[in-house]
């Protein structure tokens, strides 16, 4: 035998040489990727946090203004003073407070089991559907530019410009039957799309960003408008700040008889919630407007003219956003005044984030929003309640909507991508 050491072996062809980490094979390919996943930004984050962190944000955000609601409460201040010696007397006067309060949040949003009268038993929840459809418009009008990886925040001043242009053409024209209802709207259809889109062609032409511009806007919106109620444009008589009333023929018809305020815009707003599902998740437009959103380098290079892209997206929020402004004046309010818009179109931000940018989700959020409005000055009536309370509780679901891992610290649930990563191994 010889004693001729055997040649070694040669490497198989098969196997790559590689100056990487070798990945294990038994680790599935997809938490390879997982591993490799670029970081969400903060609205990509909040966007697909799952539905029961923003369910535990609104719990937590009553507790929270439970708390301050049992502090502003007379009676549980002075029980307090003696707290050590008789501690019961605070606990139990702080739980009547926050008790009678939400019970009379529920009255006055939802349905009030101590009326008198039917009628009067669910007006409330009418009150809650007339509070929430600009809510619903303007709130689906920001959803698109989120999921378009988009952050319009100009929700505000496209809601005002749609109002005005509604009520100038409401009072200033004349036409038979439903005609200058449906010319209302399309003025603010239209003013809405054009003020919304200046941000998007601004961001497409010389890449301003849009968080920056849309805050111009809606500050120039609130000055232009306010400027206008002093001219002729909008106030041709009188010396209040104030629009003449619109025609009736100019008003959306009421779905019930007084004391019901609720109109054929509530509907109309569903409508509108359907027509954004299918625009998102079956057209061609949508698909380019979530393409751009989820990766907008590689929706570039896919052949999808991100410019245009940007422009569309804003059109689109804007003239849904001007839809809200003229449910405000066409649909209760029947004039306009500088504060006919109040907060509605800085409201549909949390609505949007609430609703995971979703039309089910927003019209969800936007019913709750409006629930509180409907309710709170009930609270103050029965409960004696701060209304501020009502501002808390939406600024503490703001934070808690913006801030996804302090509320599954709080309840003490895992991570959305470890639990997926556990799944897999």
């Amino acid at each position: 035998m010889s004693d001729t050491p055997s040649p070694p072996e040669p490497s198989s062809p098969a196997e790559p040489v590689s100056s990487s980490e070798p990945v294990s094979p038994s680790e599935p390919a997809e938490a390879n990727r997982l591993h490799t996943e670029p970081k969400l930004n903060l609205l990509q984050e909040m966007l697909r946090s799952s539905w029961l962190v923003t369910l535990l944000a609104i719990v937590a955000a009553l507790v929270i203004s439970g708390l301050l609601i049992a502090a502003a409460d007379e009676q549980t201040r002075q029980a307090s003073s003696y707290f050590f010696s008789r501690p019961y007397d605070m606990l139990w006067y702080a739980w009547d407070a926050i008790r009678s309060s939400y019970v009379a949040l529920f009255r006055g949003a939802v349905f009030d089991f101590e009326a008198d009268s039917f009628v009067r038993m669910i007006r409330p929840l009418t009150e809650t559907m007339v509070w929430s459809t600009p809510l619903i418009f303007a709130g689906l009008g920001l959803a698109v530019g989120f999921r378009s990886g988009m952050f319009n925040i100009g929700a505000q001043g496209q809601v005002l410009m749609g109002a005005a242009a509604s009520a100038y053409v409401g009072f200033t024209f004349s036409a038979p039957g439903p005609t200058l209802l449906v010319l209302a709207v399309l003025a603010a259809i239209v003013i809405g799309g054009i003020w919304g889109g200046i941000a998007g062609f601004l961001k497409a032409r010389t890449g301003a960003n849009e968080v920056i511009v849309t805050i111009m806007l809606n500050w120039i919106a609130v000055w232009l408008v306010s400027y206008l109620l002093t001219t002729s444009v909008l106030r041709p008589i009188g010396n209040r700040p104030i629009s003449p009333a619109v025609h009736d023929n100019a008003m959306f018809p009421n779905l019930l008889p007084e004391p019901f305020r609720i109109s054929l815009a509530f509907p109309l707003a569903l409508l509108a919630a359907f027509g954004v599902w299918w625009l998102m998740e079956r057209s061609t437009l949508g698909f380019k407007f979530r393409a751009v959103g989820a990766n907008m380098d590689a929706a570039r290079t896919a052949g999808i003219k991100v410019p245009s892209v940007f422009v569309w997206v804003m059109v689109v929020g804007g003239l849904l956003a001007g839809l809200g402004g003229s449910s405000i004046v066409l649909g209760t309010e029947g004039t306009m005044q500088a504060s006919t818009a109040g907060s509605v179109g800085f409201d549909a931000i949390t609505v949007a984030l609430l609703g995971r940018s979703k039309p089910l989700g927003t019209v969800g959020a936007a019913l709750l929003f409006g629930a509180l409005r409907a309710g709170s000055p009930f609270m103050k009536t029965v409960a004696d309640t701060p209304t501020d309370i009502v501002l808390v509780i939406q600024a503490v679901i703001v934070l808690f909507i913006a801030a996804p891992p302090l509320v599954r610290r709080m309840f003490f649930l895992p991570h959305s991508g470890l639990k997926r990563k556990e799944a897999l191994a």
